[in-house]
């Protein structure tokens, strides 16, 4: 959330400048690489423990704790929305091409799937008011995200946790401190030192390389299947 702040107080939502801005604040602004890079990874790091909470609640049945459950699935696909919407705003190749492909896949709704894109894009094609649309819901989204993982902590506390055992946690529950909060805080540390290695070290490696040139509409990624 941070690095986000200080991302947008330099981006400008436009396909004439989204991608210049971006540059300038990656090469210009003080310690504008490592901000840029924070937020990149750390939306990266930020889906690998959904997936290892996700798997973990898999392996212990938590999926029988249906409200838990469900909240979470919701904070999965509202994190998959943030994330893609934020994969748009650099307004690189790849961003540009990702955006057509995912946001056309609406118009397979029948009877007003086409008019639901044409609303989204703001128009025949993806233009500045798409990058405005999706600039304002990346922000926004973050608040709403914010909510339903309050709900979920909130359903987990009253319903209960998944264990290896498979029996009802309720009279069996341990003081989280001290044993749970040193262990825990062990596994933080181990993750901020990999986190803070591809930082400084490896900021780009979870990049596409076609997102390093600015999007053109003339010319579309080979990987990038009609």
């Amino acid at each position: 959330v941070v690095s986000g702040f200080f991302l947008s107080s330099f981006y400008l939502p436009s396909v004439y400048f989204s991608f210049d801005s971006v540059d300038c604040f990656y090469r210009e602004v003080l310690f504008g690489s490592f901000f840029r890079s924070v937020h990149s990874i750390g939306a990266s790091f930020f889906f690998l423990f959904i997936y290892f909470h996700l798997f973990r609640g898999l392996y212990f049945s938590s999926y029988s704790y249906v409200s838990t459950w469900l909240v979470g699935c919701l904070i999965l696909v509202l994190s998959m929305a943030i994330a893609f919407l934020g994969y748009v705003l650099p307004w690189g190749n790849m961003s540009l091409w990702g955006a057509t492909v995912i946001t056309s896949l609406l118009s397979a709704i029948p009877y007003f799937g086409s008019s639901l894109v044409e609303w989204l894009w703001g128009g025949f094609s993806i233009s500045s008011p798409t990058l405005s649309r999706f600039f304002v819901l990346h922000f926004f989204l973050p608040f709403i995200l914010a909510i339903f993982v309050f709900s979920h902590i909130l359903f987990l506390h009253v319903s209960g946790s998944g264990n290896p055992l498979g029996i009802n946690s309720k009279g069996r529950s341990l003081m989280f401190t001290p044993y749970f909060l040193i262990n825990d805080l062990l596994g933080f540390v181990i993750c901020f030192i990999i986190f803070l290695y591809l930082v400084v070290y490896v900021p780009f490696f979870q990049f596409d390389s076609s997102n390093f040139d600015e999007a053109n509409f003339l010319s579309t990624p080979l990987h990038i299947k009609p």
